[in-house]
């Protein structure tokens, strides 16, 4: 009798990024765990803020998040790709926002998560801005820029090379 590992499965190559989750579901987890521990463990003081500073700060948050999310959106329709990282892409834009930063989905997303915490009150929702950002770093943009320089090459690479990842 021979010790002998099983065969392994023919590897299929996807056409996706491979990202850990939908992008919005991760905010929305930890935007969650963060009141939880706000309102229910930790409970804080809060941000200190007069509420006419904070409400102002609320509102300019979620214009600039919602700008940055529909500008994006609108570029990836022009380009007649989908936007979601869990569908395959057509096309890399390079075009509007995307000639500020390679990931204004995802500035949006942390413009409006900011302003939940700036309207909750709530510093422990900004405590967990730091392991959302590592979790999206590295579960999601690393892996969207591997897939899109594999399958766009230099264009993409040389993109990359001159746009920044965030501003």
């Amino acid at each position: 009798m021979t010790d002998t590992a099983p065969a392994a499965a023919p590897e299929t190559k996807r056409d996706t990024a491979g990202v850990l989750a939908p992008p919005p579901l991760i905010y929305l987890g930890f935007l969650a765990l963060g009141l939880v521990l706000e309102f229910f463990v930790v409970r804080t003081q809060g941000l200190d803020m007069p509420a006419t500073l904070r409400w102002t700060v609320v509102a300019a948050f979620v214009l600039a998040g919602l700008a940055f999310i529909a500008a994006a959106v609108l570029r990836f329709r022009r380009a007649g790709t989908p936007a979601p990282p869990w569908l395959p892409t057509t096309a890399f834009v390079a075009q509007g926002v995307y000639r500020f930063t390679r990931n204004p989905m995802y500035l949006g997303m942390t413009l409006i998560y900011c302003a939940v915490a700036v309207a909750a009150n709530a510093p422990v929702v900004f405590w967990m801005l730091i392991p959302l950002a590592v979790t999206i770093h590295y579960g999601v943009v690393l892996r969207e820029e591997h897939y899109m320089a594999g399958k766009f090459g230099a264009a993409y690479i040389d993109y990359a090379n001159t746009v920044p990842r965030w501003l």
